[in-house]
């Protein structure tokens, strides 16, 4: 009980929400030309070194490490911290970083990843600390934003890996041969052709509405159709919701192309939709909403369609998009790739998103003792039941500094032995 009758003394006797005001001024102050900022600047670095003596002084054995972690982590966050390491007995070796909704939010960071957060990956960065970013997008949309955001010095140092498009590709600038993994060029030559038939057949084949309400987002192997609206709002879901049964129909008609069966009275919509539907309950409730939802089961697909449509996945996203993927490529692959080429032989990461994709790579990581989970509270239900009943690592929209900086305190403490 000695690190938490210290940890209680820390927050008890120190006024360590001032501590760490002086700690984001420092650390967040933006570059000016200002005698008169820059003096400001000054007194409160001075101010900040002086606070942390005292708490050095106060405490012999462990005084810079706890001077840090007041500096950084709320009293809750601290002792999180604390129950995390009396859990697991060691700290974290790497991020796995989700972005969309996780690092960064359309309703509570105008979709900027915020400049706390920035900094505290800098940090992490700077530490030695290795980062996976997890995501769905393409991968120059997430290079640019990153360079843009974390600089190119780090982006390309090494230690950073970008699984993109939900885990067909990864992107790990400065390990040579291994510095761009096309993993979907490793999947079978049927599932390839399945792919290309969508691919070419998405926007020029479909309905007016869809062709006008819908972009297809530029990935080198996913189908993924965007609303050409704003994301979340009424006019977007309505087109994702039609986008995504023709996606089903367009599907289905080429999976029994490249089967060939031969089947009589072949129905690939109703194939296609009576399998995913079975599969994933949002995606049957919009074919129920759309008054598309057939009257077959999936006992009424044949053998032969049906092992491909098991190593396809279709993926809906509310008022956000509608994807055709690999279940064979998804971001646990990418995620166990990235950390083969950043020869991480023991992870144990914070994985951090919102989405069923991230979910799999929580899983993952609880299965395989290899990491905690964190979640915005406006995560999916499914992702939020996950984090709840571990760790219990839910933050705030647009407050995913939080979490990290629970990490943060429990990989300072567990430097104490």
């Amino acid at each position: 009980m000695e690190r938490y009758d210290q940890l209680y003394r820390l927050y008890e006797e120190f006024d360590t929400e001032t501590l760490r005001a002086y700690q984001e001024f420092t650390d967040l102050f933006p570059a000016v030309d200002s005698r008169v900022a820059l003096e400001h600047w000054q007194n409160a670095s001075e101010e900040l070194a002086e606070r942390k003596d005292t708490i050095r002084s106060a405490f012999p054995a462990t005084g810079e490490t706890f001077a840090d972690v007041a500096a950084h982590a709320t009293r809750d966050q601290a002792f999180a911290a604390l129950d995390l390491l009396t859990k697991y007995d060691r700290g974290v070796n790497v991020l796995v970083l989700d972005v969309d909704e996780t690092l960064r939010s359309a309703g509570g960071t105008d979709n900027e990843i915020p400049r706390e957060t920035l900094h505290t990956l800098t940090e992490f960065h700077e530490s030695g600390m290795p980062i996976v970013v997890c995501t769905g997008q393409t991968l120059e949309n997430v290079k640019g934003f990153m360079i843009q955001g974390l600089g190119n010095e780090i982006v390309h140092s090494g230690d950073l890996s970008i699984v993109y498009e939900a885990g067909t590709g990864v992107f790990t600038p400065g390990h040579g041969s291994q510095t761009k993994q096309l993993l979907y060029e490793d999947l079978a030559d049927d599932i390839q052709a399945v792919f290309d038939r969508v691919r070419s057949r998405v926007l020029p084949d479909a309905p007016e509405d869809i062709r006008r309400g819908c972009h297809l987002q530029g990935n080198e192997f996913n189908v993924t159709l965007k609303p050409n609206f704003e994301a979340g709002g009424r006019r977007a879901k309505e087109v994702i919701d039609e986008a995504l049964c023709y996606q089903l129909d367009l599907l289905g008609e080429a999976v029994v192309e490249e089967v060939d069966g031969g089947f009589d009275d072949a129905d690939p919509s109703g194939w296609a939709r009576a399998f995913y539907a079975a599969q994933d309950p949002e995606i049957r409730g919009v074919l129920e909403t759309q008054g598309g939802l057939p009257e077959l089961g999936t006992e009424d697909v044949p053998e032969a369609v049906t092992d491909v449509f098991e190593r396809i996945d279709v993926a809906y996203y509310e008022a956000d998009a509608a994807e055709i993927g690999s279940l064979e490529l998804n971001k646990v692959v990418g995620v166990e790739s990235a950390l083969n080429v950043l020869d991480i032989d023991d992870p144990f990461a914070l994985v951090m998103g919102d989405s069923k994709s991230d979910l799999r790579v929580m899983q993952w990581a609880e299965e395989h003792g290899a990491g905690l989970a964190a979640a915005p509270e406006h995560a999916s239900r499914d992702v939020l039941d996950h984090v709840i009943s571990t760790d219990e690592l839910v933050f705030d929209r647009g407050k995913a500094t939080e979490p990290l900086r629970t990490v943060y305190a429990l990989n300072r403490l567990a430097e104490i032995r």
